[in-house]
């Protein structure tokens, strides 16, 4: 291969380009899905404070039935 022939190959990103879930700016490359390291920091602060949570079931027994099914 020449140098040439490398410069001009086109390589297509893995995953389709979204905006960024914070500001909906462009995500980045080096960030994904976020546009920036500000944005990545401020979602990984919300999930660490809490803020983002995983719903349970109030009564157990009516999540064990479920799994029955």
């Amino acid at each position: 291969m020449t140098d040439k022939t490398i410069s001009s190959a086109k390589v297509e990103p893995l995953r389709k380009a979204r905006p960024c879930p914070e500001c909906g700016k462009p995500s980045v490359r080096e960030n994904y899905p976020f546009c920036s390291d500000r944005c990545r920091t401020l979602d990984l602060s919300r999930w660490l404070n809490g803020s983002y949570a995983i719903p349970v079931a109030d009564d157990e027994r009516k999540a064990d039935d479920e799994d029955n099914y």
